[in-house]
């Protein structure tokens, strides 16, 4: 883009309201409850509420706003696949191809996989614009819903010129957070969201003021990892490879891992012990794995745990996730596979992948 048209387009969108995109996926936030207090069993109740219906109720959300609502699926988001996430990332990238105008993006979304579609997104997305997740804990038609306040929040967020370039954000309960460290730490509670051991990236105040306390840093222009992968989505063969998460404790033998193998992984997250390592029972399994071509990766299951690169594990061609959590490595040893892959038609093993260039992949992330 030429210097004199990225002012123009600038110049422009200074001068009119900022236009949030809204787009409802289901979740809590959709949910209709069968009473005032109903804030467990509500999915009974079966009434899931179109976005532009949330919205007509919820009224202005912020000052000076114009919120356009967009249609995707309604969804529980224990439900969500990495299908729809191909499909929602590829709605978003044509929305802000169609209309360069729009400020930002906000997507509702059911908290319980929230952390993994904002982390797919990050690692895919490549829009000037931000593009905020937010959900609640308890249906808007409830006492003491978050909903409303949530979204509020979540609009001036994603309306803040702070926010552009700082990848896909996460709001709830008035703070914000980095896609890549957020996390749902509550089953019930509303302040569900952390991100240990970073914390939140900052705070949006009652009067919907947006007050950043630390930045993502990010080498340049936002420039996904995992861009390419969006190229192929359309295409009918097209699916993420198959990675699975196998959970250590004590006593754990090699049986998930055998049967995940079996069932045409192409990829396994060990989320080990806290120190970083598998029990010792897994240890045949895993290396079984790895010599059928399967990209095994060794992460933690501790909050604040760091796996780094050990012998003991190099030795047995396993890779390491750093301090990524287990469900974000997942994803992204799922893209970085496709990425590989990307004609859509996997080969028969992993182990045409580049295994250097992989474990650098997943250390920069």
């Amino acid at each position: 883009m030429k210097h004199d048209d990225m002012e123009t387009r600038i110049a422009s969108r200074d001068l009119v309201r900022p236009r949030i995109a809204v787009i409802g996926t289901g979740g809590t936030f959709a949910m209709h409850g069968r009473h005032r207090f109903d804030w467990i069993e509500y999915a009974d109740s079966g009434v899931i509420h179109p976005i532009d219906d949330l919205l007509a109720r919820l009224g202005e959300l912020a000052p000076d706003v114009d919120v356009v609502p967009i249609p995707f699926r309604s969804l529980g988001s224990v439900a969500i696949t990495p299908k729809d996430w191909l499909e929602l990332a590829v709605l978003i990238r044509d929305t802000a191809a169609a209309d360069p105008l729009l400020t930002g993006f906000v997507v509702t979304h059911g908290t319980a996989t929230l952390e993994e579609t904002a982390w797919f997104l990050d690692l895919v997305l490549a829009v000037e614009q931000p593009v905020v997740l937010t959900g609640a804990q308890r249906p808007a038609n409830t006492d003491g819903s978050d909903a409303a306040a949530n979204l509020r929040g979540a609009v001036a967020l994603a309306a803040a010129s702070a926010s552009r370039g700082a990848g896909v954000l996460v709001t709830m309960g008035g703070l914000f957070f980095a896609a890549r460290d957020v996390t749902k730490a509550a089953s019930f509670e509303l302040a569900a969201f952390e991100a240990p051991p970073y914390g939140p990236l900052g705070r949006i105040d009652a009067d919907v003021s947006v007050v950043w306390r630390r930045r993502v840093f990010r080498d340049g222009q936002r420039n996904p990892a995992f861009g390419s992968v969006l190229d192929h989505a359309g295409a009918h063969a097209f699916t993420l490879p198959r990675v699975d998460i196998v959970t250590s404790y004590a006593g754990a033998d090699g049986t998930a891992i055998d049967a995940f193998v079996s069932a045409g992984a192409r990829g396994i997250v060990c989320a080990g012990l806290a120190p970083g390592r598998p029990a010792a029972g897994e240890m045949r399994a895993l290396r079984d794995a790895v010599q059928a071509g399967v990209a095994v990766v060794q992460a933690t299951r501790a909050p604040r745990g760091v796996v780094p690169v050990q012998r003991f594990l190099t030795v047995d061609g396993i890779l390491v996730g750093g301090d990524l959590a287990p469900a974000k490595l997942r994803i992204a040893l799922m893209l970085a596979l496709a990425v590989d892959h990307s004609d859509g038609v996997a080969s028969e093993r992993a182990a045409s992948v580049n295994v250097e260039r992989l474990q650098a992949c997943l250390l920069d992330l």
